[in-house]
Parts: structure tokens; C-alpha cells; sequence
């Protein structure tokens, strides 16, 4: 045929109805004859139907779902019938008859609070289960500790030390530089409020309890959570994504043992000890402060410390790393192992691990301050 465009004629024959399709049926042209076609369909509802494809020259996708959705009208199919079409016809409308079920529509939401109390409700649920599955990792990582501690031989060493390095050791300069400066800003302010009442002095005894009970170890947990745990979630995740932890398990090697383990003994070992590096430098910008700002010498400085900040203000601190370091290394290891298998799901993945882990560090934090405060520690 020379005509361009999609066309169909309607006959009657002793009471069926019979759609003659002529021309070029793909998408492009369908627009033209969409409507006609439409109310035909309405108006062959419950009548018996032949379709003849034998002037169809080209067919696409649209078009084979346009007219099986145009025979797919008729009621009684069974005297019905598609005539006429080409093999490659037949074969195309034979594949699109499971796809046309309409897809479901979510009904649109009038009322914001009802809508507002459904968004409440799944984030709880999710949030639920969200708790559940990191609880049942937790568990899992305890029970492979356990076992690996029964069967050393199984412990890697190497890459315990490997991740030491790179998860620990390696975050100490710029641990120490911001903790530095939390000190010093510490001791600027102490210093502002306190002159006000004449006790400049007392600024000592704010840096040093506010940096050892506090500052020092939370903020190494923040940047710590930050930078080595979404690490953890970054590396298990590219692992994911490219089969390599199904390749471990098809070797008979346990995830759990080869990935998990070794990255959260790393971060709970180095976690106290960065903590430690990082209150003593924060000590060292309170110092410096108060020497520059407020002529406080770094003699009547170490002296006054010693006299007024006792030992329970470190410990009270130290105390928190291990169990900050546990959170921040399963979470950041629970979610590596949740992404799914494409770089967004990596990225958000990622964003979870440092969200929940800085949660959990503000929450756990939170728990020990008024730990302390009930037993007077």
C-alpha cells in the first residue's frame, strides 16, 4: 500500500462484527485513530469480534496492544478471532496479550492528615523492620565472634591489621585537627562567659571535663562514623554488586568471617586509642588558648588540671569508645550487605550507614550521661 498511517474499516456479517486493519500500526500513527477506535470497543462489548490483519504492513509494540486491547473488549472470545496476520504478527500479539492488565493506580489522597498518620505509620513499620533485621546481624556477627574465638585459626589477621590502619590510624590527623579546634573554641567561649563573673580560671576545668567526658570521644565516633563506616558500607557494597560475596559463598568462605569480622575488631581496638590522641590535642587547644587569650600559663594550666580534673572524667569517657566503634562498624558492614545491586542503591545505602550510625552514637551517648549522673560518676 502506498498509504501512510494506520486505518480499519467496520463490517457486519450475519451479526459479527469484523474490524478490517490496513496500513502502518506503530505508535506514531495510533494518535489519529485512537478515539474511533476506543469507542469501537465500547460498542463491541459482549458481540462477537474478528479482527483481519492481512492489510497490516508494519506493527509495533503499540500497535499489537491496541488491537488485542480492542478484541480483549469482546465478551464472548470464543467465536472471536484474529485473522490474516503475518507470522511475525501473530507471534508479536501473542506476546502482549499477559501485559494488558491496566496498571494499578494508587488513589490520590484528599485529606493531608490522613495521608500524613499512612506516611506515620509505614515509616514505623519500616522502621520496625529496619531494627529487627539489624538486631538479627548484631546477633549473627556475636555468634561468628564466638565461633572464630573457639577456632583462632580462622581469625584473619592480616586484615584486622589492614583495616586498623586504614580505619583508624589513618583518620588520626584530621581527628586531631578537629578536636584541636573543638578545644580551642571551647576555651574562647569559656573564657567570654567566665570573664563576665571574673573566673577566667575556671575555663581549665570546663576544657578539661567537657573534652574528656565528651568532646574528645563523641567526635571521634562523628568523624569516625562518617569516614570509615560509610567506607565499610561503600567497600561491601561494590562487593555486592558485583557477585564477589556470592563467589565467597559458592568457595565455601563465610562473609561474615572474611568481611565483618576483622573491620569491627579494627574499629573497636583503635577507636579508645584515637579517642585518647584526640582529647589530649583537645586539651592542647584549650591550653594554647588560654595562654594566648587569658595569660593562663601552661604551668598553672597542667597544675590547676591536675588538682580539679580527676581520673573518672577520662574514664568516663574512655568507656564509650568500644561501644561506640561496635555500633558504627555493624551498621556500617549491616547496610554494605543490604545494597541490592546498583549504584543507587549504593549511594543510599551509604547515606543510611552514616545517618543510623550517628544516631545510634548521639543515642547510646545519651544512655551512659545518664548512667553516670545515676550512680555520681
Amino acid at each position: 500500500m502506498t498509504d501512510s498511517g494506520a486505518h480499519f474499516d467496520i463490517d457486519v456479517d450475519s451479526g459479527v462484527l469484523r474490524l478490517t486493519a490496513r496500513g502502518d500500526w506503530r505508535a506514531k500513527f495510533l494518535k489519529a485513530i485512537d478515539s474511533r477506535l476506543r469507542d469501537f470497543a465500547d460498542d463491541s462489548v459482549g458481540r462477537d469480534l474478528i479482527i483481519d490483519m492481512s492489510g497490516v504492513e508494519r506493527l509495533d509494540t503499540a500497535g499489537a496492544m491496541v488491537l488485542q486491547r480492542t478484541f480483549a473488549a469482546s465478551d464472548r472470545t470464543s467465536a472471536s478471532n484474529i485473522v490474516g496476520a503475518s507470522a511475525s504478527h501473530k507471534a508479536l500479539m501473542t506476546q502482549v496479550v499477559a501485559h494488558l492488565d491496566p496498571c494499578h493506580v494508587m488513589p490520590v489522597h484528599k485529606n493531608a492528615f490522613l495521608a500524613m498518620l499512612e506516611r506515620l505509620g509505614r515509616g514505623t513499620r519500616d522502621a520496625y523492620f529496619a531494627t529487627m533485621h539489624l538486631l538479627d546481624f548484631i546477633g549473627h556477627t556475636l555468634v561468628t565472634a564466638w565461633r572464630v574465638m573457639t577456632r583462632p585459626s580462622h581469625f584473619r589477621w592480616t586484615s584486622t591489621v589492614h583495616h586498623m590502619e586504614e580505619a583508624g590510624l589513618n583518620a588520626v590527623p584530621i581527628i586531631g585537627l578537629m578536636t584541636f579546634l573543638i578545644g580551642a573554641v571551647v576555651a574562647f567561649m569559656g573564657a567570654k562567659i567566665l570573664r563576665l563573673f571574673n573566673a577566667e580560671i575556671f575555663t581549665i576545668e570546663l576544657v578539661g571535663i567537657s573534652v574528656l567526658r565528651e568532646f574528645g570521644v563523641l567526635l571521634t565516633a562523628i568523624l569516625i562514623a562518617g569516614r570509615s563506616g560509610s567506607a565499610f558500607t561503600a567497600q561491601i557494597g561494590s562487593m555486592k554488586i558485583r557477585e564477589e560475596i556470592d563467589a565467597m559463598r559458592v568457595l565455601g568462605l563465610d562473609p561474615m568471617e572474611v568481611l565483618v569480622l576483622p573491620r569491627v575488631v579494627a574499629l573497636v581496638i583503635m577507636l579508645a586509642p584515637i579517642a585518647f590522641v584526640a582529647s589530649m590535642l583537645g586539651l592542647l587547644g584549650g591550653l594554647l588558648v588560654s595562654w594566648s587569650a587569658m595569660d593562663i600559663s601552661p604551668a598553672l594550666f597542667m597544675a590547676r588540671f591536675q588538682e580539679t580534673v580527676i581520673m573518672n572524667h577520662f574514664w568516663a569517657g574512655l568507656i564509650k569508645a568500644p561501644f561506640f566503634a561496635f555500633v558504627i562498624a555493624v551498621i556500617g558492614c549491616f547496610q554494605g550487605m543490604q545494597v541490592e545491586g546498583s549504584a543507587e542503591s549504593l549511594g543510599q545505602r551509604t547515606t543510611l550507614s552514616v545517618v543510623q550510625s550517628l544516631f545510634l552514637v548521639i543515642v547510646i551517648d545519651a544512655f551512659f550521661a545518664m548512667f553516670y549522673l545515676e550512680i555520681d560518676y
